[in-house]
């Protein structure tokens, strides 16, 4: 029997995008360390089609995305941005960005950013579209476009729904620098933690997540994402409608009546 507790490499998308999957986590690597995994158009399809390869893996259950070399992501290549100066590329270039940041929210599995060194401009929404991250207590945080002459309009999308508005501007107009333990305190990462620490933490919520039902984790991952934009009372009437479906399914029986009886549950997926 083969042991699902080692790494099994995939097939690989692209040398810039690494997948490797461990049990039922899957594990993407950015692998452009020299230039701090610089978002180029290429590693932008590789990381949205090697993500949606795994949405449709109904083994996976939870995945992590992190960085090779000394640095999470440092957002878009700029040498690739100045090679043109045409509008279709550069509308091509961020209407691939923002897909790629949407096959986040809308992919099934939760998505874990384990961050370390720099996330700055699209690096740093990167870590904002993932559902959770944590972050070396080292690592820093920036959407520095407005230094040069390129306001971190993108970025600013998931950066505003993670962190309270001031700051989110505070970081947005005088694009500085911010540490993990701030990020963690405004709420952009989870937990700023010891280097010797990181991946320890980003395995036991990676564990903790696969651990649940991939049904329920689907259901209410789409839930939370389609009822933040919604008013009160809307949410209120989608989220129960939510509820009503979660009860329907096996997954909700086998819980309920394993908690009853004092057992672990026996996860079905649906």
């Amino acid at each position: 029997m083969p042991d699902d507790s080692q790494p099994m490499p995939a097939a690989q998308d692209n040398e810039f995008v690494l997948r490797e999957d461990q049990g039922t986590i899957a594990r993407v690597t950015l692998n452009r360390p020299k230039a701090y995994n610089a978002l180029s158009l290429e590693m932008m399809r590789a990381l949205t089609r090697t993500l949606e390869a795994i949405g449709q893996d109904t083994t996976i259950r939870c995945v992590i995305v992190e960085g090779a070399g000394k640095g999470f992501c440092a957002g878009h290549d700029l040498r690739e941005l100045r090679s043109r100066t045409d509008r279709a590329f550069y509308e091509e270039v961020f209407e691939t960005c923002c897909q790629l940041m949407s096959t986040i929210t809308h992919l099934p599995q939760p998505v874990i950013a384990k961050v370390h060194g720099i996330a700055t401009a699209a690096g740093c929404q990167l870590v904002a579209t993932c559902d959770l991250a944590v972050a070396e207590e080292s690592a820093r945080f920036a959407t520095p476009g407005v230094n040069i002459g390129l306001f971190c309009s993108t970025p600013m999308v998931a950066l505003s729904r993670n962190v309270p508005r001031k700051r989110a501007m505070e970081m947005l107009l005088t694009g500085e620098l911010v540490s993990a333990p701030v990020a963690a305190d405004w709420g952009l990462v989870n937990e700023a933690v010891d280097a010797e620490a990181l991946e320890e933490r980003v395995t036991a919520y990676a564990e903790a997540v696969a651990s649940k039902s991939p049904h329920v984790l689907k259901i209410g991952k789409r839930a939370f994402y389609e009822q933040l934009d919604q008013s009160l009372d809307e949410a209120y009437r989608h989220t129960a409608q939510v509820m009503t479906e979660n009860m329907l399914a096996r997954d909700a029986a086998e819980g309920i009546d394993a908690f009853l009886e004092k057992r672990t549950p026996e996860w079905k997926g649906a």
